[in-house]
């Protein structure tokens, strides 16, 4: 793994990926945050990440290695937000594998995925004319992928997000259960950007899964746990 303290973040104009610009930042590292639009820009210097314009949708392998060389890990945060099934597959899945790909050829080892609570499972329990189905395949599959490299990966599934603030506490998905109550499997945009840079700043949860909820333990008394 590089020693450098630079970290790349794929999504980096997304609401996750603004605020885990600031929490790596906060954390001591320095973001390049990849963006398609120019235009937001701005935004992204305000957060705290250093825009790098580039369309992963298009780049291939040889194009993102070059913007990963060199540094400590890759975040993928980026996501095609729904409603079109082609674009949410060219993005969320093909996209995903090609950094994957990229980062393996860059020489960064560690990669933390975005990804959600119960992809898994969903596209084995879901029809696939149900609308969410296509987000759930593409996610589903890169993280299936994502198991295959030799990366030092950690994948990320938070439940459904939320803009509250960050508490800096959350559980596990399996420590609630099936029976645990709908509205509270919720996770906070803000506290997926702390269990980011947590992850990103201690190496834990190396090559696992932490599915999590907004809950009651410290981030770092919880992530990193077997």
């Amino acid at each position: 793994m590089s020693e450098s303290n630079r970290v790349v973040l794929i999504g980096g104009h997304g609401k996750v990926g603004l605020l885990a610009a600031g929490t790596l930042g906060a954390a001591g590292f320095a973001v390049d945050s990849i963006i398609r639009n120019p235009d937001h820009a701005d935004d992204v210097r305000e957060a705290g990440g250093n825009p790098v314009v580039l369309d992963i949708e298009s780049a291939d392998v040889d194009a993102l290695a070059r913007a990963f060389e060199g540094a400590k890990a890759v975040v993928f945060s980026a996501g095609a937000g729904g409603g079109d099934p082609k674009r949410t597959h060219a993005v969320d899945y093909e996209a995903a594998v090609r950094a994957m790909k990229a980062a393996e050829r860059a020489g960064v080892r560690r990669f933390v995925m975005v990804s959600y609570a119960g992809a898994d499972r969903h596209v084995h329990e879901l029809d696939p004319s149900d609308p969410f189905y296509p987000y759930a395949r593409a996610k589903h599959d890169a993280d299936a992928e994502l198991r295959k490299t030799g990366l030092d990966y950690t994948i990320l599934g938070p439940a459904l997000l939320t803009l509250e603030p960050a508490s800096g506490k959350i559980m596990r998905a399996e420590e609630g259960g099936e029976d645990y109550p709908e509205e509270r499997r919720v996770t906070s945009r803000a506290n997926v950007a702390e269990v980011i840079a947590h992850v990103v700043r201690t190496g834990e949860a190396s090559r696992q899964t932490v599915n999590f909820y907004d809950g009651e333990t410290p981030i770092a008394d919880l992530i990193g746990q077997a």
